[in-house]
């Protein structure tokens, strides 16, 4: 199974929207952040589609088109931009009942999801102290 690259992607745009805006371009158009990020327009379209329904970035039509922060860098945690643009959970269960019969089988599935539970809490509170203005300033450093 591949990593899910989506937060990855989107942070990036964020970043790339936040400098520009720090280098006087309020806006710029997904080809841009796209050549930033070395992919396609279309999934960076994918990826801003998500962020501007989650009020993380504007988009604007006509003369001067293009995207921008919907709200300060400084208040746009990792965590907004991963319940952003990841709809599935961090860990699933097997989406097969396991065989009852087995000692292991029967009783796994608690197990597993109370683990599955508290690592995905620990996960959001890491995304949550990081913001987009910290990413930026890390990889510019």
């Amino acid at each position: 199974m591949a990593a899910n690259s989506r937060v990855t992607i989107a942070a990036h745009a964020l970043a790339w929207l936040e400098l520009a805006r720090r280098q006087g371009r309020g806006v710029l158009t997904s080809e841009e952040v796209a050549a930033s990020v070395n992919t396609n327009a279309v999934v960076v379209r994918r990826s801003l589609g998500d962020l501007r329904r989650a009020g993380l970035v504007t988009a604007r039509r006509g003369k001067g088109a293009g995207f921008c922060l919907g709200r300060p860098a400084a208040e746009i945690t990792l965590l907004d931009v991963w319940l952003a643009v990841s709809p599935e959970p961090l860990l699933a269960l097997h989406h097969c009942e396991p065989n009852l019969a087995c000692p292991v089988g029967r009783g796994i599935r608690p197990v597993l999801t109370g683990l599955y539970d508290e690592a995905t809490d620990a996960f959001r509170t890491a995304l949550a102290h990081w913001t987009v203005t910290d990413v930026l300033e890390r990889t510019l450093a």
